[in-house]
């Protein structure tokens, strides 16, 4: 019996060893397929400084370069309105015209007053004569003369209130009516007539004839990558075959609060008539050429405000994120203005599935990338 159970014991403790012996088998296979698996597969380049400069192109209308708002330089009710959207004036036509009841009474009365002041002051200078004529014989005192010529300086100035009166309800019944002062097109107008307007309302705006500009709304990047004074061609949209070539006249100061963008007018120099007011146009603009790294758009990570991509370790063949600035973009490629030198290795594809330190592996190499 005591053999027996030393040989239960003994096949037991076999039992037990083989157990241990294949667990740590299967945890070192798991190990190493972990491993295996942890190497990530990646695609990369290897940047180079070269020169680029791309064309951008840019969607606009088309706008005349000054625009003048015509209104009344009074209130009143508007009785009429001459012209409506798409008519043309001429310099001094009429355009509109207020109710002129209470200006024309108040000429009137300003008239009325010039005349009581004209007689006044008629008999104020006659009076001086006389006076003038008994001074000289002592046949009044020396204080009715001073005070005769007194009355005839105050008629006379009165007279000159009174004319002052009528020259300003004269002013006031001609600014019953507007009258442009420009020749061009009604591309808007304010209000209908029967309407009571308060001065300085718009009335109907008028595009001046001669200039035109293309305006177009660009985002910084391209504001700041323009040339100093690029040549645009300018494509009507509806039909690309007619063309015009502009400068760029004006630039605007600060970015739009809504789009963020720039609005950039641009002369156009001799439009055809097919470009009228309103027109949809496109502009070609060529950019500057500078030299930079440029990698694919794919390569770049935003998160937080900052900018990164992946750079290998050639040596450990592990991976670290390297923030950069970029110069400018496109859908397809980033122009890297600071961050990367040349001979970087930059990951290309597979950047999402990446941590630090992390070995990667290089992938075959896709048209136009290269494998360091």
């Amino acid at each position: 019996m005591p053999s027996i159970c030393v040989f239960r014991r003994s096949r037991h403790r076999c039992t037990v060893v083989s157990a241990l012996v294949l667990v740590l088998l299967c945890a070192c296979g798991r190990g190493q397929d972990e491993a295996e698996r942890e190497v990530r597969p990646v695609r990369v380049m290897v940047t180079d400084k070269r020169l680029s400069g791309d064309t951008v192109t840019l969607v606009g209308s088309v706008q005349a370069q000054s625009e003048i708002n015509l209104s009344f330089r009074i209130s009143g009710r508007m009785t009429e309105r001459l012209v409506g959207v798409g008519d043309r004036v001429r310099r001094g036509q009429v355009v509109a015209r207020l109710d002129t009841q209470d200006e024309e009474s108040a000429l009137q009365s300003a008239r009325a007053q010039q005349s009581a002041a004209q007689a006044q002051a008629v008999e104020a200078n006659n009076n001086f004569v006389r006076m003038r004529g008994l001074v000289a014989q002592d046949a009044v005192s020396r204080a009715l003369f001073d005070q005769a010529q007194a009355s005839r300086k105050a008629a006379q100035s009165q007279v000159e209130s009174a004319q002052a009166q009528v020259d300003l309800a004269s002013n006031r019944l001609s600014y019953t009516r507007i009258t442009s002062d420009v020749a061009g097109v009604v591309t808007a107008q304010g209000a209908e007539p029967g309407e009571v307007v308060a001065a300085g309302q718009m009335i109907v705006q008028v595009a001046r004839e001669g200039g035109r500009d293309a305006a177009f709304d660009v985002p910084a990047a391209v504001k700041d990558a323009a040339p100093a004074s690029p040549s645009i061609t300018v494509m009507l949209t509806a039909d690309p075959r007619i063309t015009a070539q502009g400068r760029v006249r004006e630039v605007a100061p600060r970015a739009d609060p809504v789009t963020n963008t720039f609005r950039i007018k641009v002369g156009l120099i001799d439009p055809p008539p097919a470009m009228r007011l309103g027109s949809t146009v496109t502009g070609r603009m060529k950019l500057d050429s500078v030299l930079g790294i440029e990698v694919p758009a794919a390569a770049v990570m935003r998160s937080g405000g900052k900018t990164a991509v992946w750079v290998v370790d050639p040596k450990a063949h592990t991976v670290s994120t390297r923030q950069i600035v970029v110069q400018s973009s496109s859908p397809t490629s980033v122009m890297v203005a600071s961050g990367l030198a040349q001979g970087d290795i930059v990951v290309t594809a597979g950047v999402h599935a990446l941590h630090p330190g992390q070995k990667v592996r290089f992938g075959e190499a896709r048209p136009g990338e290269a494998r360091p």
